[in-house]
């Protein structure tokens, strides 16, 4: 498969915030499910995948093409969702159509009316009425007409209820039925990422931990439950992340070291348990080394 973005040497300063990337790829045909705690760099990514903020070194490579030199000619292929809508309150969708179809040279006003259909978005009625669910539904499909190869969206579904979430997520999957065609997706709603993700990459104070196929991620890290007394049991290397209670103690650790541990309850964690256990797991796991 070819990338669709590649990142080498990524370097942003903002104050005391640094954000270092020194390589990631996205393939053709795939989810990128964007994780990680509030300010751990995952909007600044996508700013500077934008071009909305200037890296301070690196290169990113979107479509093969430099994001800087070939601005216009990258955003011709991308849809963009944030997660506040960018419409004027006083524009209706139709008004919204029309501007749209100046930008993009292949704005399509068939698949915009089907769209607004599906969503059951009242075309001449302006935004400014919109409930934030319908502001979001027109904001996929505004950023969808133009027949994009990449959507880059920034908490697309937040605040939305169950059923317009899964609504969106639908029609996510179809686009990815042109296997040419990616979408890197920032997320703190990580069951829409079990749903749809291929890979997981996950932030953490301006860091990549890691980026990993999803499944793969999944199997290979198993949450081991125990009583405080049974904390011993665990060497500390084995241990990626830890949280305690009154009640007793779980660990994340790779599936090999769990085996070793029968006596322990082991099950399979959830994307959100693994970014836990990487960021606010392994704080703790960190104060009780101090501690002992």
């Amino acid at each position: 498969m070819s990338h669709i973005i590649e990142i080498e040497g990524l370097k942003k300063r903002y104050g005391d915030f640094r954000l270092e990337i020194p390589s990631f790829q996205i393939e053709a045909g795939t989810v990128t499910g964007l994780v990680g705690a509030n300010g751990a760099g995952k909007s600044t990514t996508l700013k500077l995948l934008l071009n909305l903020i200037r890296r301070d070194a690196g290169v990113i490579r979107i479509f093969g093409m430099d994001n800087v030199e070939r601005e216009n000619d990258i955003k011709q292929e991308i849809g963009v969702v944030f997660d506040e809508p960018c419409f004027h309150d006083l524009l209706s969708p139709r008004n919204i159509g029309r501007v749209m179809r100046e930008w993009y040279k292949n704005w399509d006003d068939g698949q915009y009316t089907r769209l607004l259909d599906r969503f059951s978005l009242p075309p001449n009625k302006p935004v400014k009425e919109f409930s934030r669910g319908m502001k979001m539904k027109l904001s996929i499909a505004a950023a969808m007409c133009h027949h994009p190869k990449l959507l880059i969206l920034d908490e697309p579904t937040g605040g939305l209820d169950p059923l317009v979430r899964d609504e969106i997520l639908d029609m996510f999957l179809e686009f990815l039925q042109d296997e040419s065609r990616s979408i890197l997706l920032s997320s703190h709603i990580t069951s829409d990422l079990d749903k749809i993700a291929d890979t997981i990459a996950l932030l953490d104070k301006g860091r990549l931990v890691f980026h990993e196929e999803k499944d793969a991620l999944l199997d290979s890290y198993a949450v081991v439950k125990g009583g405080n007394d049974q904390l011993a049991l665990l060497s500390e290397e084995k241990m990626i992340g830890l949280r305690r209670n009154r009640f007793g103690f779980e660990a994340l650790c790779r599936r090999d070291a769990a085996r070793k541990y029968p006596q322990l309850a082991a099950e399979h964690p959830t994307i959100e348990e693994i970014m836990l256990f990487f960021t606010k797991g392994k704080m703790e796991n960190q104060e009780r080394t101090d501690v002992l």
